[in-house]
């Protein structure tokens, strides 16, 4: 436990320090590790690379490593690996090594500078001077004022930093608590208020279902309820926090939304994790349904309307009223078909808000980076770094990956005329599975190239109209797009014409048969 205090203090102030960043030129890689995400055990597919944020231009980015050292065993298990802030001990090592020769330590830490310098580590402890003996001339006047001279110079210092550390750290949780007031906040049916101090439920971690970017997905059990854990690592605790100012605006309690159970924090120091509870649903997200699943014009109806609708509460804002407070509009800015859930009833609700945008009235953006989320489902005025900083301009790249969505939806449809291929992202047959930035750039910003939208499906008044709406969403001028609740009240009123033409051909239908049988019996 001693070692991890005495490490704590620099590794947060690295870890804490990075921010979120796609594909930024000349950035730094480093090898990422976190034991707590493979579940305590080592799998060498576990190690990732990760590209670290971006930094003012007269500091750095370094890589580290954390181990634990077992002297009986003489083994050596990795604990963390990543990006570190700028720190000078830190400059140009090119190898990780940590030089502390305390035997008696069981973690090591260690830094480096360049691209995946730590993908290898070693202790290399050096030899300790031995301390100089001084031979006192004169005997001591004073022994006990010395001793109290002694502690005092030491003791006031430590003092003096103690409360100059206390003062800051009080200051900083007034302030951020006095932001988090300023959002007015929402009673989801009757669970508690959710808040990062809530104390821990009695929550059961059943099986990982999916691992992201910001840490892994558990299926869990709470009480007699299956409930949803998104577990986050400690150097992804800013997205936690940005996760649960979202689902804490007032009004986003609906249908459409995933719903919000609350926060904890599991763990202390290194170990600490940040968990994320929200409702479970079995059939999982849309992309990983239609890999295995086709869905009839109903289903894809209900599916794209329902989806549509959430993305358009998102958008709205919605003015204060007697039961709940204002809503600000939010971007979702990481929208595709994997942050699409499903329930049971084949409505979707819209997830993952660690990317999501707040547009307060009278506010700036701030200090937000335009260049992130999926490089398949960027927009591309997104792909050029060409963005408006505007709440217009950002609602429009949600709608353009809209467009995307139900391109997949529509490529797994039973009416269309003519056999139905296998699931395939947006872009793959254009670019790949894994494309690069550049791919993209040189696919939808130079070609105009969209996925293919083949002639069967045109065929089908009802998927005419969703092809037109797809193609009218992922439009190069962001201007021209349709809004969320244009995509939504065109397919509703879709859904509804089929209905009837449906109920009309089988009041038909019965009339016939009926005169027939009258012929025939004549």
């Amino acid at each position: 436990m001693s070692a991890y205090l005495a490490i704590l203090p620099c590794v947060l102030l690295g870890l804490l320090g990075l921010a979120t960043a796609h594909d930024v030129k000349g950035s730094t890689y480093c090898e990422f590790y976190n034991e707590t995400m493979c579940g305590g055990e080592f799998k060498e597919d576990c190690f990732e690379k990760e590209q670290c944020g971006p930094h003012d231009p007269d500091k750095r980015n370094h890589c580290y490593v954390l181990w634990q050292y077992d002297s009986v065993t003489q083994k050596s298990t990795i604990k963390l690996k990543g990006c570190f802030l700028d720190s000078k001990e830190c400059y140009d090592k090119q190898h990780c090594v940590e030089k502390n020769a305390d035997r008696k330590k069981q973690h090591f830490f260690c830094c480096c500078d360049g691209n995946m310098c730590n993908k290898n580590f070693s202790w290399d402890p050096q030899p300790t001077q031995p301390p100089r003996v001084v031979q006192q001339l004169e005997p001591v006047p004073n022994t006990e004022q010395q001793v109290i001279t002694l502690v005092l110079s030491i003791s006031i210092p430590m003092l003096v930093i103690f409360v100059f550390i206390s003062g800051i750290f009080y200051f900083y949780r007034r302030r951020k608590l006095g932001y988090f007031n300023e959002i007015p906040t929402i009673e989801p049916g009757p669970l508690p208020q959710p808040s990062p101090n809530l104390g821990n439920r009695p929550i059961q971690l059943l099986e990982i279902k999916a691992r992201g970017r910001f840490g892994a997905v558990w299926k869990a059990q709470l009480r007699a309820e299956v409930v949803a854990v998104k577990v986050f690592p400690i150097q992804d605790r800013q997205s936690w926090q940005s996760e649960q100012e979202i689902f804490k605006l007032a009004h986003m309690d609906h249908e459409d939304i995933l719903r919000f159970i609350g926060v904890e924090k599991r763990g202390d120091n290194l170990q600490a994790e940040f968990w994320l509870i929200t409702a479970y649903h079995e059939k999982g997200s849309l992309c990983d349904y239609l890999k295995a699943n086709v869905v009839s014009w109903p289903e894809m109806c209900r599916i794209a309307e329902s989806m549509a609708r959430g993305l358009m509460h998102l958008h709205e804002e919605i003015p204060a009223n007697k039961a709940d407070g204002y809503k600000p509009a939010v971007a979702h800015r990481d929208f595709k078909s994997k942050n699409v859930l499903l329930k049971n009833d084949m409505s979707a609700c819209i997830a993952d808000f660690g990317l999501a945008l707040i547009f307060h009235p009278g506010k700036p953006c701030g200090d937000t980076h335009g260049q992130v989320g999926t490089r398949r489902y960027m927009a591309p005025e997104v792909l050029e770094g060409a963005i408006n900083f505007t709440r217009d301009s950002f609602l429009r790249i949600d709608m353009y990956a809209c467009g995307l969505v139900l391109w997949e939806l529509a490529s797994r449809c039973t009416v269309q005329d003519g056999p139905i291929g296998e699931y395939r992202l947006p872009f793959e047959e254009e670019v790949g599975l894994h494309p690069t930035l550049e791919d993209m750039q040189e696919s939808v910003v130079h070609k105009k190239e969209r996925p293919l939208i083949l002639d069967t499906w045109r065929k089908h008044p009802g998927l005419l109209a969703i092809c037109d709406t797809m193609e009218e969403c992922w439009d190069h001028d962001a201007e021209a797009r349709l809004s969320a609740s244009c995509v939504m009240e065109r397919v509703a009123s879709l859904s509804r014409s089929m209905v009837l033409n449906s109920s009309t051909l089988i009041r038909v239908d019965n009339t016939s048969e009926s005169i027939t049988t009258k012929e025939s019996s004549m």
